[in-house]
C-alpha cells in the first residue's frame, strides 16, 4: 500500500509547504501529485493534511506518516550508501575462523592494523576446536580460514601466505636433544603434546609419524600455546610447532628445538577464501598485509612461491 514514493512526496511537501513546489521537488506535474495524494487518501482512507491551510497544514494521520518516512528514507539512504561501498570494495564482512592455533601470535596484530586501515569492514574471528572451519567457509558462516590443510571444496581457493619448518620442541635435558635432527621412531616412546585438533590436522601426523606408521606412546592435548610449552619445558612431553612459536622460548634456553628429519618438514600456510570474494579489495589488502607482517616479523618463516589452489 504504502511506497517509498508517496513518503518523498510527503517530505517533500513538508520542506516546501506547498503542492506547486512540492511538485517540482519529486519530479511530477500539480496534477500528478494530487492525484497520488488522493489515491493515497482513498487507501488510507483519512486524510493526510488540511485542505486550503496556508502554510500547508498535516493532520494527525499525515503527522504519523511524516515520523514514518523520516525513518525508513534515512534508512534506505543508509542502505544505498552501504551498497555503493559493497559495490566498489570499501564495506563488508570478514569473518575469519583459525585452524593454525599458533596463528594468534601474529594475526592479532595483523587486524589491528587493518582494522585502522577499513574502518567500515566488519571483522570477527573464532578457533576451530569446536566447529569445522572449512566446512563453514564453504556454507557462507565464516569468509576466510587460515589453514595449513588445503581440502578440495567447491568455490573455495587457497592462497598462500608463507612456509614455515615444523619444530620439535623438548626440554633441554631431555635424551633426544643430543641429537642433531629427528626420525620418527624417535617419538615412538614419547608423550606427544597437541592441540585438541584431529590427527588428520596436524602436521606431525600427516607428514611425519603417519607415512612411518609411527605411533607415539601418549597424545596429550591443550588448548594454550603456552601450557603446551610449560608441559614441554617441565619434561612431561614434547611438541611439534611452527618454528616461529619455538623459537621465542628456544631463544631464551627454556627449551630445545629439533628438525623433523634431515631436510625438516616445512608446511605452507594458505587463506582459504571463497571464489567470489577473493577479488574483493578489503580481502585483498588483508591478505597482503597478513604476508607483509609475517614475513618481516615471524622467525624462520619463508615466502612460498606456489600459485592459489582450488
Amino acid at each position: 500500500m504504502l511506497e517509498i514514493r508517496h513518503l518523498k512526496t510527503l517530505i517533500a511537501l513538508r520542506e516546501t509547504g506547498s503542492l506547486v513546489e512540492a511538485a517540482e521537488r519529486v519530479f511530477l506535474t500539480q496534477s500528478a501529485l494530487s492525484h497520488q495524494l488522493k489515491e493515497l487518501e482513498y487507501k488510507l482512507e483519512c486524510e493526510l493534511f488540511i485542505r486550503k491551510s496556508r502554510p500547508l497544514r498535516f493532520s494527525e494521520a499525515g503527522k504519523r506518516l511524516l515520523i514514518l518516512a523520516d525513518d525508513v528514507l534515512t534508512r534506505v539512504d543508509d542502505a544505498e550508501r552501504d551498497i555503493k561501498k559493497l559495490i566498489h570494495g570499501e564495506a563488508g564482512r570478514l569473518f575469519m575462523a583459525i585452524e593454525c592455533h599458533s596463528c594468534f601470535s601474529w594475526l592479532m596484530p595483523t587486524i589491528d592494523i587493518y582494522r585502522n586501515q577499513w574502518p567500515a569492514i566488519e571483522l570477527d574471528f573464532s578457533g576451530g576446536f569446536t566447529f569445522e572451519p572449512l566446512p563453514a567457509l564453504a556454507q557462507g558462516d565464516v569468509d576466510l580460514v587460515i589453514t595449513s590443510d588445503p581440502q578440495p571444496i567447491k568455490g573455495v581457493e587457497y592462497v598462500p601466505l608463507f612456509s614455515y619448518e615444523m619444530h620439535i620442541g623438548m626440554a633441554n635435558q631431555h635424551a633426544l636433544a643430543a641429537k642433531t635432527f629427528l626420525q620418527p621412531q624417535d617419538l615412538a616412546g614419547q608423550t606427544l603434546i597437541t592441540y585438541p585438533v584431529e590427527r588428520s590436522r596436524l602436521d606431525i601426523f600427516k607428514q611425519f609419524l603417519n607415512p612411518a606408521g609411527i605411533e607415539p606412546l601418549v597424545v596429550r592435548t591443550s588448548e594454550l600455546t603456552l601450557m603446551i610449552v610449560q608441559l614441554v619445558a617441565s619434561g612431561r612431553g614434547v611438541c611439534a610447532l611452527p618454528n616461529w612459536v619455538l623459537a621465542e622460548y628456544a631463544d631464551k634456553q627454556l627449551i630445545s628445538v629439533r628438525s623433523a628429519g634431515e631436510e625438516g618438514i616445512w608446511p605452507t600456510l594458505y587463506a582459504a577464501i571463497r571464489e567470489e570474494q577473493l577479488t574483493t579489495s578489503y580481502v585483498q589488502d588483508f591478505l597482503s598485509l597478513a604476508k607483509a607482517h609475517c614475513l618481516k616479523n615471524l622467525q624462520g618463516v619463508i615466502p612460498t612461491t606456489s600459485n592459489s589452489e582450488s
